[in-house]
């Protein structure tokens, strides 16, 4: 057993595909077990009957559709318009432009890739120091994060099988702090670039709402669908993905309805990957359970580990170093399963623990060496790469400020559930 747990170990770092080295893993250990294998086609399947499923497609598809649209701009225009007037408010325009913009596509990618395209040059011809401006277009791609409807937020509640409403009402107050932190820091690094509040103008901020208005009601439909118990989770991912369809291509007409083959496509390309991944994992995680691997890792742990305080500790330095080195979709299906019980067992809430597992997962963006953000933005603003980690630097020890303060301080994730 040792030895394909090593030879399962090598393939994955020769660069062997995640599924096959989780599904080989799994395959091994059942039949270490002596249990029909049959087991692991049941568990795969079994992915299917799982309620919150189909909003995993939905809301990506959504998401790749307003990338290709024109709708990251009227966010910008929008944003820039209310904020702009500000002392350092073109920073503060990013910041939120990137957060909405991240939190239904799911990507901190595209956001950089969407939306630096616009802010960046703007933010160099507003009078921004170059480095400050890479450090935060780079930094506010992986901010929408923790706000719904967050691709990582659904998969995290599809895998721990938490609710997935609570999680939505967990990220609000954490992912306000990660903004409002961020906030102050850029406020205060371009507190000498100041525009005449003249400059404010009610007109433009109205131009920019009626530019707006087809994309402005998207939250209130997805939020106010579900707290209002109109429709499902899922059922918001519906109306979402048909909402975007008629705005973007029956109304505004921005992308040809011979397009949204390729859109499609594309968009399931990336929920494929997650599928395939999660289906594999649910049979790993089964595994697992029936060898007792999480009360035996409890117990291993409870030797070394004597307070909630100090395992929350262990549990960040360990959730930095996977962040680093593991895409956020594959740490949740690969780790969360190992860490919920364990948490448990220290009484540590398990919506909070999602919250704190998927913020400290948000800076493995930014950290070095393949933090991903970091190689989208060097390729995307040719910049060396060093230069991108010297930039991002600040930007990083600020967040890694506000998610110790998510760990230790519960009650921002549970404020809102009454727990």
């Amino acid at each position: 057993m040792i030895l394909f747990s090593l030879v399962l170990a090598l393939l994955a770092i020769l660069g062997a595909p995640l599924f096959a080295i989780i599904a080989a893993s799994a395959m091994i250990g059942f039949h270490g077990q002596e249990s029909d294998l049959m087991i692991m086609a049941i568990e795969v399947q079994s992915i299917a009957s799982m309620p919150f499923l189909a909003a995993i497609p939905l809301f990506t598809f959504a998401g790749y559709l307003l990338s290709e649209s024109n709708a990251p701009k009227r966010l910008v225009r929008l944003t820039g318009a209310m904020l702009g007037w500000m002392p350092g408010g073109l920073s503060l325009v990013c910041l939120a432009a990137c957060a909405f913009f991240t939190a239904f596509t799911g990507a901190s990618g595209v956001t950089i890739i969407a939306l630096g395209a616009i802010l960046y040059p703007a933010l160099k011809q507003d009078g921004y120091g170059d480095k400050f401006n890479l450090g935060l277009v780079t930094s506010a791609g992986s901010l929408g994060l923790l706000f719904a409807p967050s691709l990582p937020l659904i998969l995290y509640g599809v895998v721990a099988e938490v609710s997935i409403e609570d999680l939505f009402l967990a990220g609000i107050l954490p992912g306000l702090l990660m903004l409002v932190m961020l906030s102050g820091y850029s406020l205060w690094i371009n507190r000498a670039i100041r525009k005449p509040l003249s400059s404010f103008s009610m007109r433009e901020v109205g131009a920019a709402l009626r530019e707006s208005i087809w994309e402005l009601p998207l939250p209130i439909v997805v939020l106010g669908g579900i707290y209002s118990g109109f429709f499902a989770v899922s059922e918001a991912a519906a109306v979402t993905a048909l909402y975007v369809v008629i705005v973007e291509v029956l109304i505004l007409r921005e992308i040809p309805l011979r397009e949204l083959p390729r859109i499609m496509r594309s968009s399931m390309v990336l929920v494929g990957g997650i599928l395939v991944i999660l289906a594999v994992s649910v049979a790993s995680t089964s595994y697992m359970i029936d060898a007792d691997i999480p009360q035996k890792l409890f117990a291993i742990v409870a030797e070394m580990v004597s307070s909630p305080t100090t395992f929350l500790i262990l549990l960040l330095f360990f959730l930095l170093i996977l962040g680093a080195i593991l895409d956020i979709f594959s740490a949740i299906v690969l780790v969360v399963p190992l860490i919920l019980p364990i948490a448990a067992g220290y009484g540590i809430h398990e919506v909070h623990l999602g919250i704190v597992f998927l913020a400290a997962m948000q800076l493995g963006y930014l950290t070095p060496p393949v933090g991903l953000n970091l190689f989208i933005a060097s390729y995307r603003f040719e910049k060396p790469i060093m230069h991108v980690y010297s930039a991002t630097f600040p930007f990083l020890i600020i967040l890694m400020l506000s998610v110790i303060l998510i760990t230790f301080l519960p009650q921002l994730s549970l404020i809102f559930l009454g727990d």
